[in-house]
Formats: C-alpha cells, sequence, structure tokens
C-alpha cells in the first residue's frame, strides 16, 4: 500500500482520520502489517489504554470511538496499521478490515516529550 491508497481509505469514520490522513502525505511513516489480530482482544486492549490515558491526561484523539467501533464490529479479525506524524510528535493507530480494503477506525495518542 502506498501512501496515497492510505490516505484515499482515511475518511471520516473518527475524529484522528483528518490529521492522520495529512501525515503520510506530508512525508509521515506508516506501516500497514501483514496478518489479523482478534477484534475482541484489541477491543480490550485499547479499552485499557483508554482509561490509561485519561487517568495520566494523555492528549488521544478519537481513542472512545475507536473503543466502541471495535467493541461493535461484528468481524472476529482485523489488521492494523501505524501511522506517524512528520514531526513524529503524534503516532496513529488503524484498524483495518481483515483484507486492508477499508479503514474500521483510527486514533492518534500524543507522544510523550521527553
Amino acid at each position: 500500500m502506498d501512501r496515497a491508497e492510505l490516505a484515499d481509505l482515511l475518511g471520516d469514520q473518527t475524529t484522528a482520520c483528518e490529521p492522520a490522513r495529512a501525515a503520510p502525505l506530508d512525508g509521515g511513516d506508516f506501516v500497514v502489517w501483514d496478518g489479523s489480530v482478534p477484534r475482541q482482544e484489541l477491543a480490550g486492549i485499547y479499552a485499557a489504554r483508554l482509561r490509561r490515558a485519561r487517568k495520566r491526561g494523555t492528549e488521544t484523539l478519537a481513542l472512545p470511538s475507536t473503543v466502541d467501533i471495535l467493541t461493535r464490529f461484528e468481524a472476529a479479525q482485523v489488521r492494523i496499521g501505524c501511522v506517524f506524524s512528520p514531526d513524529r510528535t503524534w503516532v496513529f493507530m488503524l484498524f483495518l478490515v481483515d483484507d486492508a480494503s477499508a479503514v474500521l477506525a483510527c486514533t492518534g495518542v500524543r507522544r510523550a516529550s521527553g
């Protein structure tokens, strides 16, 4: 998948999609991994990350809506990807249908400086 193809898949699934779409087009690194991951497992992992982010005050984009989408999505498996903003201050996690033909959800987390 190239930068333009990835950008085309990022619509308005969540509010994190717009900055995630801009990141690879502006030169940010990205990857969509081969293989799939159990959707229920990801829903649990990202629900825990949401709780930790709220507790720590970590800035996120669309994490609650991403957890909701992962919880409600009916397919057993999803594919994941990752996009970094060009300055690497944000990391966006992408959740795609198993064949990577569509993005289900996208969430962003501001990386801690230091």
